[in-house]
């Protein structure tokens, strides 16, 4: 009994030759990756001191805008 569907040699050669021709373009993108920064692993944002900064400016807008003097006519 022969399986009709079994690919023939020089098929077989052939989808051999795509996967290592696919795995090593997937190792030659990892060694080009090594060494730089991950999503995420960037430069960290101060929001600690941005967020003391715009709460002394709201707080100094506030103290000058009670301390103003209002002129009735």
């Amino acid at each position: 009994m022969t399986d009709t569907n079994a690919p023939k040699p020089e098929e077989q050669d052939e989808i051999a030759n795509e996967i290592t021709a696919a795995a090593r373009a997937a190792r030659e993108t990892a060694e080009r990756a090594e060494g730089t920064p991950k999503p995420g692993e960037g430069k960290k944002w101060p929001l600690a001191r941005i967020g003391i900064g715009i709460g002394s400016a709201a707080l100094a807008a506030a103290v000058i805008y009670a301390a103003r003097t209002r002129k009735k006519d």
